[in-house]
């Protein structure tokens, strides 16, 4: 069993393949925190817990004779509120009474077959052999309001997931300001923090710095996940490498405002709160009703960062992602926008799926502009019909040419947007969130559409199901273009206003779950202004997401890198796009973007008839070796050879299939020297007993030989060159 719970003592122990976590109710029925870390096996770590008179910690009722008891000291389970804990708390609220205390203490626990189930939003899932799932009830005996905590524990990916139910069974109405998905208190340990901050056009990007006897917040209060903050976060030891060394993962499955906060106690333990942000936040509970808090996943190895990876890659495409496409191969797809932006017609789009089905190419997508008034980005978003005067043809007309072709079609959409002129915002001002009797506050010429309003909701189901029901679309790019201000609904009266943001994101989930589950064999892309909603949340009815509006491939490598932390690489949609870049102006050998691409789901961003006839067949070689590389991609390890965030002249990394018959490697040199110091890799994850190929010279080595002395490149010269090395396992014969 990987759940144990002696009654006797009040130990509850969680066991993972590798991993162990484990609690302790005392007998003032108050919950501890333990340990999580390498697997103990059945050992009781109660000695382990440090009692001492700490100043000006009080103590609570029933203990106040005993000054080494304090909630300040504990390392909790989840925490109370007003009680004498004095770190960052995990809930907030005010009571009827107007007090804001809340008092949880342990009342049973329940074991279920399988993975527990979080109404209306995403979540993990696994069969009964793959999960059990474990709840703790705790009640607040003098309001009535009972906090069910619940893990899943998935013993052999090493994962545990906790989320946390609250229901208000007293017979008046609860705020709640902050409701916490989880709590971690770790009582021991010095830790280094890895989070991924960034902006439109660079998300992502890894920091990693020491925690701090502070409290260090990372946060988006944008309506989204952001660009600017992603909603995982990695606790390392200070010796942790790729290889080496311990570090545990915190993952919310939610992709609407967040907090992860960390903080240093007095005694030197370290407490991690992940959940909802509690800004703008606060949600009325009334008796009878209950609030659950989105999922977090925790995972732990004391094998390094790359391990740590691996267990989140896995994890995802087995347990968050569950769209049909999740372990199949995807196109090879081409979009127009960098190619055409707003102007192109019909005829244009068919040429460029025409030269593209020539070079091997499997799917064109229409992007931006085919509906309404599109002409440009001030009109037009919200009246989802299409515009034939602009196509000059009917959609329908247009896919049964491009599938003569011999490809199929997808389409761009952002259904939660409105434009301030179209039909739609012009019908139902209510629908768009906006405060009364202010003007709103537009981004890019938008506002943002009420998906917390059902009526909302059951439009974009109608328009969209319909869309998608006329015409054989086999791929959707789901775009969100702006952060959400005038957040006011008109669907909820005055003193609800705190609810709005997350009733936002429940509506979308609720869209999502709808039409993903109506078209199951549409590819559904996920987009954000590129990557501001990169979350888990998103995977669970994405199996892929635009990385990055950002198309340098220069500037892709530390994109990609960071984002591969958490995230599969078949999670990253990445494109290979003109030169000079569009975003940037660099000018980037075709070689090199095709190399840098691979990386994620591949594809292409320009116009092919642009192209060379030598570019043309470089991009028939791109498409072949991708194809024989994909499989790589989907089901293989991810190894960062290089940090792409240091300064150094090259960014290496490898992916090797799990039986360890072959291997990938790809280096891009981001600054060649005159009179260059060697460029030498060593590799990763081969069996070291078995014979490779290299792709190189030719030569052949022991994967020991490959991992251990590494392979030397020859001078890479001119502007930033690349490589790709395929390592295969020779078969005796």
């Amino acid at each position: 069993m990987s759940i144990q719970f002696d009654k006797t003592t009040g130990l509850i122990t969680l066991h993972t393949q590798d991993t162990t976590y484990q609690m302790w109710v005392d007998e003032q029925k108050v919950l501890h925190h333990l340990y999580y870390g390498p697997s103990v096996g059945d050992c009781d770590l109660r000695p382990l817990e440090y009692y001492t008179d700490c100043g000006f910690s009080p103590q609570p009722a029933g203990m106040s004779r005993d000054r080494t008891y304090s909630l300040d000291n504990i390392s909790q389970e989840y925490t109370g509120a007003g009680l004498g804990d004095f770190r960052v708390p995990a809930i907030q609220l005010q009571q009827a009474d107007g007090s804001h205390l809340a008092d949880f203490r342990f009342e049973r626990a329940e074991f279920v077959p399988g993975k527990y189930k979080l109404e209306g939003l995403p979540a993990s899932f696994g069969e009964e052999e793959e999960c059990e799932t474990l709840e703790l009830v705790l009640g607040d005996a003098h309001s009535g309001l009972c906090l069910v905590l619940l893990y899943g524990v998935f013993e052999k990916a090493n994962v545990i997931a906790r989320a946390a139910r609250l229901e208000n069974k007293g017979e008046k109405p609860i705020v709640l300001h902050k409701a916490a998905s989880a709590c971690l208190d770790l009582p021991f340990g010095q830790w280094e923090l890895l989070h991924f901050h960034g902006r439109h056009c660079m998300e992502r990007q890894l920091e990693r710095t020491p925690l701090s006897h502070s409290v260090q917040t990372l946060r988006s209060a944008r309506g989204a996940s952001s660009h600017h903050h992603n909603p995982f976060a990695v606790l390392a030891s200070p010796d942790t490498t790729e290889q080496t060394g311990e570090c545990l993962g915190a993952m919310l499955v939610y992709s609407g405002n967040f907090k992860m906060e960390f903080e240093v106690s007095q005694m030197g333990s370290t407490r991690l709160v992940a959940g909802i942000s509690d800004d703008f936040f606060a949600w009325t509970l009334e008796p009878g009703q209950s609030f659950t808090t989105p999922e977090v996943l925790f995972s732990y190895t004391s094998e390094g960062l790359e391990q740590l990876s691996a267990q989140y890659h896995q994890f995802l495409q087995n347990h968050v992602v569950r769209s049909s496409w999740k372990n199949k191969p995807r196109p090879v797809l081409i979009n127009n926008w960098e190619a055409t932006y707003f102007d192109f017609t019909g005829e244009k789009i068919y040429q460029i799926a025409r030269q593209a089905k020539e070079l091997g190419v499997e799917m064109m997508v229409l992007d931006d502009g085919w509906f309404g008034q599109r002409s440009n980005d001030l009109t037009g978003l919200g009246d989802w019909f299409v515009n034939e005067e602009k196509l000059g043809c009917s959609l329908s007309s247009l896919i049964t040419r491009i599938q003569s072709l011999g490809m199929k079609f997808g389409l761009w959409v952002e259904p939660e947007m409105v434009s301030p002129g179209s039909q739609l915002g012009q019908e139902h001002p209510q629908w768009v969130l906006s405060a009364p009797g202010r003007n709103p506050v537009t981004s890019r010429s938008q506002l943002v559409l009420d998906l917390g309003n059902p009526e909302v909701v059951d439009y974009l189901d109608r328009v969209l199901s319909q869309l998608l029901e006329e015409n054989d679309i086999a791929y959707i790019k789901w775009d969100m273009n702006r952060n959400m201000t005038d957040v006011y609904s008109h669907a909820l009266p005055k003193e609800r206003q705190g609810e709005a943001y997350h009733r936002y994101m429940l509506g979308v989930y609720e869209l999502l779950e709808r039409l993903t589950t109506r078209f199951p064999h549409v590819l559904f892309e996920g987009c954000a202004g590129g990557g501001g909603r990169f979350d888990a949340g998103m995977l669970h009815y994405f199996p892929q997401i635009w990385c990055s509006d950002d198309t340098d491939a220069i500037h892709r490598l530390k994109i990609q890198h960071g984002t591969s932390f958490g995230y599969p690489p078949i999670s990253m949609g990445s494109h290979v796009s003109a030169s000079p870049n569009h975003q940037t102006g660099r000018s980037t050998p075709f070689a090199t973007r095709g190399v840098v691409a691979m990386a994620g789901a591949f594809g292409y961003e320009l116009d092919l008839q642009l192209l060379t006839q030598e570019e043309k067949e470089q991009v028939r070689s791109q498409i072949a070796t991708y194809k024989r590389l994909q499989p790589l991609v989907l089901e293989g390890r991810y190894h960062r050879l290089t940090n792409a965030m240091e300064d150094s002249c090259f960014t290496a990394w490898q992916f090797t299939m799990p039986d360890k018959s072959l291997a990938a490697v790809s280096v891009v040199c981001k600054d060649p020297g005159a009179n260059p110091m060697p460029i030498h890799i060593k590799l990763r994850g081969l069996a070291a007993d078995k014979r490779y190929r290299e792709s190189l010279n030719g030569n052949v080595y022991t994967g020991a030989a490959l991992c251990h002395a590494g392979l030397t490149l020859p001078i890479m010269a001119g502007d930033y060159p690349a490589l790709q090395i395929l390592v295969e396992e020779v078969q005796e014969d």
